[in-house]
């Protein structure tokens, strides 16, 4: 019982100490964070002044990259696949045939028609001149020309669904992997390659509805894509009539050359878009800003002591945002231990190059 005793007495007395030793501890550190009249003494910060410069207000977005012309390679009529005329992942031209039909059956009904057009023909002929003798009535001879149009509409179809059998490449471009061989069953749900022209592509993208008055067509543009680091240079050339109401941006699409083929369709792009150059900007450095609920601020040095002030921002490069209310010339606003620092803080300020 005696060492049960012991034990608890040392235990209290223990915690007693530490308590004792951190009350003397806190008195120490209140005691040298003020100076000898009991004040607080000020914090040492960074800090800037606010100076007007001219800033290169770039928008830095996210776009896609798609091919210039892009088609499904489908045939329009049914039948067996009589010969394939591309290799696959091969350029091919406009006009060129890729695959042919197998067309003996519409052939031979062509040839059926052909005849009876021709009987017509002469039918018609013959009604004509018997016409003009008075021979037979108006609506005789409007019976024959009937028959002999019909007859040529329908050799006219069939030709048309003959011209069908031969698919041919509809503009310049690659074809991609095909999905038929020789002696398949092909119908107009069978996608047989994919064509596109990647001889030039286009970035699509959306800038924020308060940058629209900023882009016209012809604007030149600069974008990059991952695994790379090589920039490519492109030019607006079409912009939407109309802001997206869901995502309040506007859907804008530039041309780029790609003439070596580097660039592929479906990948993303990296685009740094130029706006007007802004002349007496405000500019601070990105470490300065504190995000709130209500928007973002930062402090400035007000008769020595820390002020919150509310600002507004837009454009943020690497090391620096653009700030369009709640500074002006001349203030210093503080960069340095922005997060701890609280309204009417005392501080020592280190006035540093912005740059």
């Amino acid at each position: 019982m005696k060492i049960k005793y012991i034990v608890y007495t040392l235990l209290i007395v223990g915690i007693g100490a530490f308590i004792a030793y951190r009350i003397t501890e806190n008195k120490s550190e209140n005691n040298d964070s003020k100076d000898k009249d009991g004040k607080s003494k000020p914090m040492n910060v960074s800090g800037i002044v606010v100076e007007p410069q001219s800033f290169d207000n770039n928008l830095s977005l996210s776009g896609s990259i798609e091919a210039n012309e892009q088609v499904e390679i489908r045939s329009e009529v049914s039948g067996i696949v009589e010969n394939i005329y591309f290799q696959e992942g091969s350029n091919v031209s406009k006009g060129q045939v890729l695959f042919k039909v197998n067309d003996l059956e519409l052939r031979a009904q062509l040839r059926q028609v052909s005849t009876r057009e021709g009987l017509a023909s002469e039918n018609e002929r013959r009604a004509k001149l018997l016409l003009q003798k008075e021979a037979i009535s108006q609506e005789e001879y409007d019976v024959a020309r009937a028959e002999f149009k019909s007859a040529q509409a329908q050799s006219q179809l069939i030709k048309a669904q003959i011209a069908k059998t031969s698919v041919r490449a509809p503009f310049s471009g690659k074809i991609g992997l095909r999905s038929i061989s020789p002696g398949t069953y092909i119908t107009p749900a069978i996608l047989v390659a994919k064509l596109v022209n990647i001889g030039k592509l286009k970035i699509t993208f959306s800038i924020p509805e308060k940058y629209v008055s900023q882009i016209k067509p012809n604007s030149n543009l600069t974008f990059t894509v991952a695994g790379s680091t090589e920039k490519y240079n492109a030019k607006v050339y079409a912009i939407e009539p109309e802001v997206a109401v869901a995502t309040r941006t506007l859907q804008v699409r530039a041309i780029a050359e790609n003439k070596d083929g580097k660039l592929l369709p479906g990948t993303f792009a990296n685009v740094e878009l130029p706006l007007d150059i802004i002349k007496d900007a405000i500019v601070v450095p990105t470490e300065a800003i504190i995000p709130v609920q209500k928007g973002k601020k930062v402090f400035i040095s007000n008769n020595g002591k820390a002020k919150e002030v509310m600002v507004e921002t837009t454009t943020r490069t690497d090391a620096s945002i653009l700030v369009l209310s709640g500074l002006k010339v001349g203030d210093t606003v503080l960069t340095s231990g922005v997060m701890t620092l609280k309204e009417d803080t005392p501080v020592k300020i280190t006035i540093t190059n912005k740059k």
